[in-house]
């Protein structure tokens, strides 16, 4: 059944694809294509998912994700039809909030002055792993903070250390569709709390974050 309205990747047809209780939304594929896949052709298939995610509940396929055929495409869903299925009771009405936490990395080192070259190697090891451990107690700190600021239903939190020199914690929050605004209204309140942060916020995504993934037989790509 062609998807009104939505157009897939290069600009081909979307077409609603019944497996079951589930319909797979789909566009073709041709080997060609494989060699002109890059990131405007993935914020492509984003915007396909965006769509139907204002529509219904969306279990986003990894990009790339292809099927040989029709009967591979109804094969892999029919094996994992209890997989989709629980994933998309738990994840019905839900929205992913996507929060990035910008803080000045303050972990100084000690001066290499008057160290010999023994001392030195074994003071930068000591201080590298002071610094990581302080990191980590910092990052952990802060996501606990914002935890219960926002109080998401689920949360995935990474933590890396930027080129120049700062703490970037990278925070997804699982939340109900119905609180989105409130969410928001949160999010302006930690900015007033949490002046020593930058913080930027976007979302309503579909969840990207809380889908659990669960890796199907090899198939063949078209």
């Amino acid at each position: 059944m062609p998807l009104e309205g939505v157009t897939g990747l290069f600009g081909n047809q979307t077409f609603l694809f019944p497996a079951g209780d589930l319909a797979v939304v789909v566009s073709e594929h041709t080997p060609e294509d494989s060699a002109r896949m890059d990131q405007s052709v993935a914020k492509d298939h984003a915007n396909v998912i965006a769509d139907c995610f204002k529509l219904s509940t969306v279990l986003p396929f990894r990009f790339g994700t292809t099927f040989a055929d029709d009967d591979s495409l109804r094969r892999s869903v029919r094996s994992n039809q209890r997989h989709f299925t629980a994933n998309v009771e738990r994840l019905r009405g839900k929205a992913e909030m996507h929060l990035k936490v910008l803080v000045d990395d303050t972990c100084p080192g000690t001066s290499a002055r008057d160290l010999t070259v023994g001392q030195q190697y074994l003071t930068s090891l000591r201080e590298s792993a002071a610094r990581q451990r302080e990191r980590q107690s910092r990052a952990r700190a802060l996501s606990i903070q914002m935890h219960r600021m926002f109080l998401p239903l689920a949360e995935e939190i990474s933590c890396k250390r930027t080129d120049s020199g700062k703490m970037l914690l990278d925070i997804a929050h699982l939340i109900d569709n119905k609180t989105v605004e409130r969410y928001q209204n949160k999010y302006t309140s930690a900015l007033q709390e949490l002046k020593q942060c930058r913080m930027q916020l976007s979302g309503p995504w579909p969840p990207y974050h809380f889908v659990q993934r669960h890796t199907p037989s090899p198939l063949h790509s078209a």
